[in-house]
């Protein structure tokens, strides 16, 4: 059963930022603090965000507060203040400019033998983020009626949340054999069910997807990877690609996924999700070789208009 958000964004909201321009390594970025701070502007005037310290949180490598610094344990912590005490109602967002990579999996989750990172400002030492830690951190903790939108621009960044369900711009599962696993198997216990295996409580909604998937990423479609809260992910590109660091002017220095999907939003905010792709897609097409992805928790009506 395909399920519209029932996440009301109505309660308290919470923001997280996360830009990183590396300044004087070798790895340098132009564009990823000013992605933070267009981004935040953009959400801030027209999502009910605020830019209160109880309520937003920013690490960008131009502050000079150790505690405002872009390291992988001020992350680490920073994600844990953003889903620490989500209600139902409450509405998430997150947003991260800076390096993707990969490295390779050591618990046989990845077809391709390779987990997708975010790269912390101390990544050298410290080490990437991977996509099993943002899981585990981001999504697994957040309850039924919690709605966490996500942008991640960087590149390797298609699956860097391991949400099991990635979409098309027409708003169907991009992988028509998990949908033809996971649709039709509806449990007649409420909206907020879909049928993986007996249980009924919305935690374990998604715990009996490992016994209907077959072949690749089948932990990916299992309860550990899923969540019973309404996340979305709006990414860069493919796992397989990079994404640009450009130059637009008006703007300046930006990520072109950040720019592209404010840019979107800007133009229709009404659109639906299925919509936002498509114009965040054909926004890059004719520039960049970089696809943008869109993926979530548990399968989505994608129709639906685009809220937070």
């Amino acid at each position: 059963m395909v399920r519209v958000a029932g996440s009301s964004c109505t309660g308290t909201k919470k923001a997280m930022f996360v830009g990183i321009n590396y300044f004087g390594t070798s790895s340098k970025l132009s564009g990823c603090i000013n992605d933070v701070k267009n981004v935040k502007a953009f959400i801030t005037r027209n999502y009910g965000f605020r830019e209160d310290p109880n309520l937003m949180l920013t690490l960008t490598d131009d502050q000079q507060g150790w505690q405002f610094r872009p390291t992988r344990a001020n992350i680490i912590a920073g994600i844990r203040w953003l889903v620490q005490g989500a209600r139902p109602g409450d509405s998430l967002f997150f947003h991260f400019s800076g390096h993707g990579s990969q490295q390779k999996d050591h618990d046989g989750d990845e077809d391709d033998g390779y987990d997708e990172t975010i790269c912390p400002l101390d990544y050298q030492t410290a080490g990437m983020i991977t996509d099993d830690e943002l899981n585990q951190m981001l999504v697994r903790p957040l309850p039924a009626g919690v709605r966490l939108t996500c942008v991640v621009d960087s590149c390797h960044s298609g699956s860097v949340l391991d949400l099991p369900f990635m979409y098309l711009p027409d708003g169907t599962v991009k992988d028509a054999s998990l949908l033809k696993k996971a649709g039709g198997l509806a449990l007649g216990v409420g909206m907020k069910m879909l049928k993986r295996d007996k249980i009924g409580a919305a935690m374990q909604l998604f715990q009996g997807v490992s016994q209907l998937a077959t072949g690749g990423n089948s932990k990916k479609m299992e309860g550990q990877k899923g969540s019973p809260a309404d996340v979305f992910m709006f990414s860069g590109c493919k796992d397989s690609q990079t994404s640009a660091d450009t130059y637009k002017q008006g703007v300046g220095s930006t990520g072109a996924m950040s720019y592209s999907l404010l840019k979107a939003l800007g133009t229709n905010p009404r659109q639906t999700y299925a919509q936002l792709l498509g114009a965040v897609r054909d926004i890059l097409r004719n520039e960049y070789q970089q696809i943008p992805q869109m993926s979530t928790a548990h399968l989505t009506d994608m129709n639906q208009p685009f809220n937070m």
